[in-house]
């Protein structure tokens, strides 16, 4: 699922912002700048996902990702070249039109400005520019915040979010007693580029 920080999220819950949160230029107004990353940036993702309390996956698979899959992932770094938040994504091998947002993660020093629907607005840009045309994500049915992102990001690209079942408790182990919550599908499309009218600053 794309495992996002509530505080970061709950931002977008409290003002959707159903207005793309551009970041202009070689970095935004408040420095930030949002790339692909690169084999070097694995060990950071890493870390990032550790310290901002994702589902953890080995330094292996973020620094393996950051090589197979940078196209279609975000490093944000600030001024100082601090990593301060990352999305990573995959176009879906049999559905080429289709993009699916693995996991979005932010440094729990940067919550609250709006970062992760600045990377997904950023990532919905690349990806339309690359032909693709559908948007996909998992969220577990009580992640409200995250909902609420996704429902903000498809109306600012005047397209729909449809919601429907994909994974339940059963196709995930309970070895550890815990098992894991279901995750819903969201399939939002077709994508399109932000009009420039409908921009608004970084900093909102």
């Amino acid at each position: 699922m794309p495992d996002e920080q509530s505080d970061d999220e709950t931002s977008a819950v409290s003002d959707p912002g159903d207005q793309p949160a551009v970041v202009g230029g070689p970095a935004a107004s408040d420095g930030l700048l949002l790339q692909e990353p690169t084999v070097a940036d694995g060990p950071d993702l890493w870390r990032l996902a550790r310290d901002s309390g994702l589902d953890m996956n080995s330094p292996y698979a973020y620094t393996l990702w950051s090589r197979d899959f940078a196209a279609t992932s975000v490093i944000a770094r600030d001024s100082e070249h601090n990593p301060r938040g990352f999305v990573t994504g995959f176009v879906r091998p049999a559905y080429p039109e289709t993009y699916f947002l693995w996991q979005v993660g932010v440094d729990p020093g940067f919550r609250g400005r709006r970062l992760a629907r600045r990377m997904l607005d950023h990532i919905g840009d690349r990806i339309a520019e690359l032909g693709l045309t559908y948007l996909e994500a998992t969220v577990t049915p009580d992640n409200a915040a995250s909902r609420a992102l996704f429902e903000s990001f498809a109306r600012s690209r005047e397209c729909t979010a449809v919601w429907s079942p994909l994974f339940g408790s059963e196709h995930f182990p309970a070895d550890d007693g815990e098992g894991h919550e279901p995750e819903d599908l969201v399939r939002i499309g077709p994508l399109g580029r932000p009009g420039a009218d409908r921009s608004t600053s970084a900093d909102i």
